[in-house]
């Protein structure tokens, strides 16, 4: 098929985003039979993205019936946004807890504003809503480790002390979780695989099942359970990023989904009824890693791995864009920025998106028209939280067959950057206009 061909398909299966309550009616119809919908963004600092994914959820918990956000966040950070939306705080700042890098990703604009409509929702159902917002990632150490003696301070102060062993080995590296990994590789440091082990024995043992399912008690003993196993995980996580294996990506992946699982669970058992949860993330973790390259040296995510475990009861959704403006960091710790996004390569996916010719618009990839346009493989673009525009074939693009990565693509042709909540300099005073080269 031609690239003509390509796009007179796309035009014909578009269906228009033009800002009314019926722009995603034919896709909700659809993700509302499913268990998980995972809306993945393209970037990790596009606003149209998180508006359009706030829009979305919003119609699935409040139409659909699914119970909250499980997000590409920290548990003990999105566990004071929960608080919040449960009214179990009074804290005006929901979002405080998202303090290190890279902040703005959850300490934001948009979600401040999808946090104070699921609270307000809640608030409107009186209590039958159990609707909240989840943090299903991995690489909190300290505040992950802190969270479980937390609990146990709170639930059993005796066997605090015997808990602490979970946090010795992380003191004695100091904050930093990548030179926590470090003396394990040059074995000169203990690892905390045994602590963890014998924290979540404790904490087993002291399983409150005197406590009704789905109060504050039975509640908080789970995240402290899952705090505890997240530990490890963590750890294991970096000290493979320290040797710098694949299977890093793929130990995440697996780790968030087992969370999101025992989520799901969970949150049925308090409420007699099927959980549904929508994950909020990268499309790198959402999008099927089976259609990229990456795939050929073993590298596994999330969206491959639910597809896997619960096939049919997961949809998978992406975003697009062309052009526009990105809030990201130029290195790894920097402040945010407001960088000028390049026209996409005319070589990639965003490219053929681009002559489309429509600002805004998504398909269902399983339609014959729109899965003929999009067979094969080409160019696709992620910006995660660093934005280098100068090595930007290297540092951000990969060669994926999108028909078979997503169940849905939206694409926007001209995005602007998500606002963080604090700007800097750098952000205000976004990027010098520069002479884009020609796309290539």
């Amino acid at each position: 098929m031609t690239d003509s061909d390509r796009i007179a398909a796309l035009r014909g299966a578009a269906h228009p985003i033009v800002g009314t309550h019926d722009d995603y009616d034919p896709m909700l119809e659809d993700l509302a039979r499913a268990r998980f919908v995972l809306l993945g963004a393209g970037t990790h600092g596009t606003h149209e993205f998180y508006r359009e994914r706030s829009r979305i959820t919003r119609r699935l918990i409040a139409r659909h019936g699914f119970v909250g956000v499980a997000a590409e966040a920290d548990g003990p950070d999105a566990a004071r946004v929960h608080r919040h939306v449960t009214g179990r705080s009074d804290s005006d700042d929901a979002l405080a807890d998202f303090e290190s890098f890279p902040a703005w990703i959850w300490r934001n604009a948009d979600t401040l504003d999808f946090v104070g409509w699921l609270r307000a929702h809640r608030e409107r159902q009186a209590g039958v809503s159990s609707a909240g917002f989840y943090g299903i990632d991995v690489y909190s150490l300290h505040r992950t480790a802190n969270a479980v003696l937390g609990y146990l301070a709170h639930a059993d102060p005796d066997a605090v002390p015997r808990a602490r062993a979970l946090c010795v080995s992380l003191d004695l590296a100091g904050v930093d979780p990548r030179a926590y990994s470090l003396g394990p590789v040059l074995g000169v440091a203990p690892t905390c695989e045994d602590a963890v082990v014998r924290t979540l024995e404790e904490l087993r043992a002291r399983r409150p099942g005197r406590v009704s399912a789905g109060t504050a008690a039975e509640e908080a003993y789970f995240f402290a359970e899952k705090n505890a196993k997240v530990a490890g995980d963590a750890a294991d996580y970096y000290r493979g990023l320290l040797r710098r294996r694949v299977n890093t990506w793929a130990l995440r992946g697996t780790q968030m989904v087992d969370t999101l699982g025992a989520l799901s669970a969970h949150l049925e058992g308090a409420l007699g009824r099927p959980a549904r949860l929508v994950v909020w993330a990268h499309t790198s973790h959402c999008g099927d890693a089976r259609t990229t390259r990456l795939a050929e040296q073993g590298a596994v995510n999330m969206g491959q791995l639910a597809r896997e475990r619960w096939g049919d009861d997961v949809r998978l959704v992406g975003f697009t864009t062309h052009f526009g403006t990105v809030t990201a960091a130029s290195s790894w710790g920097g402040p945010a920025e407001r960088k000028r996004v390049r026209p996409a390569r005319s070589d990639s996916w965003e490219a053929l998106f681009h002559r489309v010719g429509r600002p805004r618009w998504w398909v269902d990839t399983r339609d014959p028209r729109a899965r003929a346009a999009l067979e094969g493989e080409r160019l696709m673009r992620a910006i995660g939280v660093l934005y280098l525009p100068h090595s930007e074939r290297q540092s951000h693009y990969q060669n994926v067959r999108i028909a078979d990565q997503l169940d849905y693509l939206l694409h926007f042709d001209h995005t602007r950057a998500l606002e963080p909540l604090e700007r800097t300099a750098e952000w205000e005073a976004g990027e010098l206009p520069e002479a884009f080269p020609t796309a290539r």
